[in-house]
């Protein structure tokens, strides 16, 4: 009988992926996640539960210092029991997996990283870098300890004078801790390099040095675009999730998980861009009003609102930012907490394609006229945002006094969306054990960005999504079994949609989904496209597919069982065991063919074959990968097994 061979494949790359330069990753959605089935970034090494979560006693304890360049290796669970240092342009190195704890009894127990020093802390997403407290779970609590802070040597516009040292202009201190030539920042070098840190979270950091004056969980002070900071996640701090005071620094994947104070804060000239942000509030959580606003956003030029240069003209691009109210109106809420986005003090912001949701008493709020005046000449820039779940208080400012936000020619202009309800944006945005913070499959997330936009198109590329197709090589069908198969593919980083589509004649059970079934039943030429869509348009993946004819032979599909002819194990790498089952003694010959008919390998000719079972060893090292047919011939006819050899 005649059999169809199905042969080809192969496919590839749609799009080459860009790098880091430029930073910003084009999108075709709003918001920090693409729709699924792309895999939140967050998946695997972020932790919603620290309160819970169990971490292993310490191995090491850190009770001074790093003046040398040092290693805490994968495995070590180090307890931080001081104020620690890293001096004297030392190299720290934390191995992906290691735990450090910060000790509660120790007086601000932290990790300072100085200028000219780094710290690089580079996880993994199966093995991140923790920084968490000491308390045993269930006692842990906000400012448990101090934090991180990396201090660097590029720009900021802090003036002169301030502190007791020499304090040339562009340098400051961190704030809360004693005036010293450790814990002043700045310079002039906006390349500076303060180290790596990927796949780390920190967690219940904030400690209280002096009055309202907190570190936060990760603290950059003029932090130079040299330094890479990326999958970060911190929670429970006591004060902001992250504060930039100047500087240069790229960041990406960053999540600010049931923090104090701020999610992100902006000062003293910060310019960097940072993309794919999410901050999560907790309705109970806030700063004391008195002392402190609890914002989603929060950005100055400086603390007194001057002109003084460089600005803070950071760009952020696709941020999900969640609020207290957490999908209801009427929510009660620490009355702190205000807004997803506070403008101020003549900040430059620039923020792109995100959602703010679910914020308390207003979504954006330009503070100022300084900052109004920026906003009207286009160097506060708010574009191609979602504004939603705040009824009619979706934004306010002094001139501008937005009652019905639709109605208003800047918010149009600008192409904001600004609904009343949050429902329907995101997948499952409010559960606080298994999130979902992926667009739903209606929501008006899923388009409209845009990256078109002077500022953000100079540090924009184009799209990085990269995928990879691939069909199984061959098959030998008939009409009772057609050729079904499933393509492997891989994709990275962020894409919009994928479609399927075939010539007549390939049956699909799903023309959307990542690795779809098809099936053929005829020989001829078969055209199976993927079609990638992306923030850089869309692209097509093509593969030709081509069936041609077997070898005119039974052939039986038997693999690593017991039967009158089997191979163990098929697939093969280097070598099969052709098992053969018979009644009487005989002499047999074994050949091999390929899948043009040609014979490629006479393993055993008129051996003699015994009654019951038979063994024979075949060596497939040589062959090449791909569809073979193993025949044994006796007086009484021949019977084939398929092989398929892969090394």
């Amino acid at each position: 009988m005649k059999k169809i061979l199905l042969s080809a494949l192969t496919v590839l790359t749609a799009v080459a992926g860009v790098a880091q330069t430029p930073f910003i990753t084009k999108t075709c959605y709003r918001g920090a996640f693409a729709p699924a089935p792309t895999p939140m970034w967050t998946d695997n090494w972020t932790e919603w539960d620290p309160q819970n979560k169990v971490y292993p006693a310490p191995t090491l304890t850190i009770s001074g210092n790093i003046t040398s360049n040092t290693t805490w290796s994968t495995g070590a669970v180090v307890l931080l029991s001081s104020q620690c240092f890293v001096k004297n342009n030392s190299i720290l190195t934390i191995q992906p997996g290691v735990t450090v704890l910060g000790d509660k009894s120790v007086s601000g127990a932290g990790l300072f990283i100085t200028t000219g020093s780094q710290l690089i802390a580079n996880g993994t997403a199966n093995s991140p870098i923790v920084f968490t407290s000491n308390q045993a779970p269930g006692q842990r609590g906000l400012g448990d300890w101090g934090g991180v802070v990396l201090m660097g040597l590029a720009t900021n516009n802090s003036p002169a004078g301030t502190g007791t040292l020499t304090n040339p202009a562009g340098t400051n201190y961190i704030e809360g801790l004693p005036v010293s030539a450790d814990t002043q920042y700045g310079g002039s070098n906006d390349n500076d390099n303060s180290g790596s840190l990927k796949y780390v979270r920190i967690e219940w950091g904030g400690y209280v040095y002096q009055p309202n004056k907190e570190i936060n969980g990760l603290t950059l002070g003029a932090v130079g675009r040299g330094t890479t900071i990326d999958f970060i996640q911190v929670s429970f701090a006591n004060d902001d999730a992250y504060e930039w005071f100047g500087g240069t620094v790229n960041c990406k994947h960053l999540v600010a998980y049931r923090c104090l104070d701020d999610d992100f804060d902006t000062d003293n000239g910060y310019r960097g861009s940072v993309q794919f942000c999410l901050g999560v509030r907790d309705p109970q959580i806030s700063d004391n009003p008195s002392v402190s606003t609890s914002e989603g956003f929060e950005s100055d030029n400086d603390p007194n609102g001057t002109t003084a240069t460089p600005l803070t003209s950071a760009i952020f691009s696709n941020v999900t930012d969640i609020g207290p109210l957490r999908g209801v109106l009427t929510a009660t809420y620490a009355n702190g907490y205000k807004r997803g986005a506070r403008i101020r003090r003549n900040s430059n912001l620039k923020i792109y394609n995100s959602i703010f949701m679910d914020n308390a008493t207003r979504g954006l709020y330009i503070d100022g006229s300084a900052c109004e005046t920026n906003a009207n000449s286009g160097g506060l820039v708010f574009k191609n945002n979602i504004l939603a779940g705040y009824g009619q208080r979706a934004m306010e400012t002094g001139t501008f006094n937005i009652i019905s936000p639709s109605a208003n020619v800047w918010v149009k202009n600008n192409a904001n969306d600004t609904l009343t309800s949050s429902a329907g944006i995101l997948v499952n945005p409010y559960s606080y054990t298994s999130p979902d913070y992926r667009p739903s499959a209606t929501s008006v997330a899923l388009s409209n960005a845009s990256f078109t936009d002077a500022a953000l198109a100079a540090v924009s590329g184009t799209a990085s999504t990269q995928v990879a197709a691939t069909i199984p090589s061959t098959f030998c069908i008939d009409a009772t079994h057609p050729a079904t198969f499933v393509p492997s593919t891989t994709i990275t980083s962020e894409y919009c949609s994928l479609n399927w589509s075939a010539t007549s004649g390939v049956a699909m059970s799903s023309s959307t989904s990542v690795n779809p079934s098809f099936t053929i039943t005829t020989s001829g030429t078969f055209s199976i496209t993927l079609t990638v869509t992306d923030g850089s348009g869309t692209r097509n993946v093509v593969n030709a597919v081509t069936t041609s004819t077997c070898l005119d032979v039974a052939v039986k599909e038997v693999k690593g069982v017991a039967g009158d002819l089997s191979l163990m194990p098929n697939p093969s790498a280097n070598s099969t065991v052709l098992r053969v089952r018979v009644q009487n003694a005989g002499l047999a010959s074994i050949n091999v063919y390929d899948i043009t008919g040609k014979n490629v390998m006479s393993p055993a000719s008129n051996v003699t074959l015994i009654g019951g079972d038979n063994k024979f060893d075949l060596n497939t090292a040589d062959l090449q990968n791909g569809i073979y047919f193993v025949t044994l011939s006796t007086a009484n006819g021949k019977e084939t097994v398929k092989l398929v050899v892969s090394h």
